[in-house]
């Protein structure tokens, strides 16, 4: 099931239901000769390519009247038509077939994952997903998940400098997290080994949450083990939440691929304006996890989600569950506009569905 995000402000054009075959056609060919080429199609180009036989000045009059619907536009005088935004929306939600994908791709995205998943950690798993995805799409390949607190088996002090420590909690699942934390003047230099010490010997596969609810409970025995320094230490080691159950993890793989099919000056500015909205997580993570409040694949178009709307991107998106059918992550592509959607949909909803599978198996 696809479900769509529609845009908030922009009225459909009236004319949009009353199109007729031929307008249909033609403004079709325009959506996919843009989706192939990202280039302007013009009326005698159409003409060659339509399945109907229509001269070039019937079809730029039928172009005149989507022009004037909003579906489409001339970026430059005197040259051909490309879709708007509204265009896309249009095609997308009215036009758009959407195929299966087929059993060699399938067995592909499973193999893959599958291997991943066992091989290493399931964090490896989305990871995998995420190049998969990129690879399809060549665009960007993006998982947001919520982080596992998983139960520790090791942490470690490593002094960086005199002020900083990087505190290392590797989990039994092989997931290893690194976090920063301040020193306290004057730190003895053995207890970075002492705070270790402390923390390992209470682990027992215990979560963090759970290590710091006990350490909590039991703060009159710590200060009879640590002086007041070292205590200090393993407060700020505890209070770095690496496993909290409310952290978002957001995987993009792939971003090179942008730089592949780049046709002009303005590609290249609305890439880079692109890469700055990847690296504003925050941002990123807000759009991805309105995908997680439907059951099928949403589409989000260009300035329809202000993330995007200076470079003018899309994103195709699909939540995934665990066991219990909760959704707990989502996994999509963000490109260009002119992504292959009829194609990309099926892909990520097939991917958030093996990933729901992984999820629904014992680990």
């Amino acid at each position: 099931m696809v479900e769509t995000v529609q845009p908030p402000v922009t009225p459909q054009p009236q004319a949009l239901s009353a199109l007729n075959e031929r307008a249909r056609e033609i403004f079709r060919q325009i959506v996919e000769s843009y989706v192939t080429t990202g280039e302007p199609v013009g009326s005698r180009n159409l003409a060659r390519i339509l399945p109907m036989s229509l001269s070039p000045a019937s079809i730029r009059n039928v172009m005149a009247d989507l022009e004037h619907s909003g579906l489409i536009f001339a970026p430059h005088t005197s040259a051909g038509r490309l879709p708007t935004e509204l265009g896309l929306r249009f095609f997308v939600d009215a036009m758009m077939e959407i195929g299966d994908v087929d059993l060699a791709e399938k067995a592909r995205i499973e193999a893959q994952m599958q291997a991943a998943a066992s091989r290493h950690t399931f964090d490896s798993a989305l990871a995998e997903a995420s190049s998969l995805l990129s690879g399809i799409s060549r665009g960007a390949g993006v998982v947001l998940t919520t982080k596992v607190d998983a139960g520790l088996k090791h942490v470690e002090f490593v002094r960086l400098d005199a002020d900083r420590a990087l505190v290392v909690l590797v989990s039994i699942d092989g997931t290893v997290e690194n976090r920063l934390v301040d020193l306290p003047p004057g730190l003895p230099a053995g207890a970075l080994q002492e705070a270790s010490n402390f923390l390992n010997a209470r682990l027992r596969g215990r979560t963090l949450d759970a290590l710091r609810a006990d350490i909590e409970a039991g703060r009159t025995a710590m200060k009879r083990e640590l002086d007041a320094l070292t205590e200090r230490l393993v407060d700020a080691g505890l209070a770095t939440s690496v496993g909290s159950s409310e952290a978002r993890q957001l995987i993009v793989r792939g971003q090179a691929n942008l730089l592949d099919d780049l046709r002009a000056a303005e590609d290249l500015e609305r890439i880079r304006l692109l890469f700055n909205d990847l690296e504003t997580q925050k941002d990123v993570i807000e759009l991805l996890a309105r995908a997680e409040q439907g059951d099928g694949v949403r589409i989000f178009i260009g300035s329809e989600n202000k993330l995007f709307s200076l470079s003018g991107s899309s994103m195709i998106a699909a939540p995934f569950r665990d066991g219990a059918q909760k959704i707990v992550g989502v996994v999509g592509v963000i490109g260009p506009t002119r992504l292959n959607y009829s194609r990309i949909v099926p892909m990520v909803d097939y991917t958030a569905r093996v990933v729901s599978g992984l999820l629904d198996r014992p680990r």
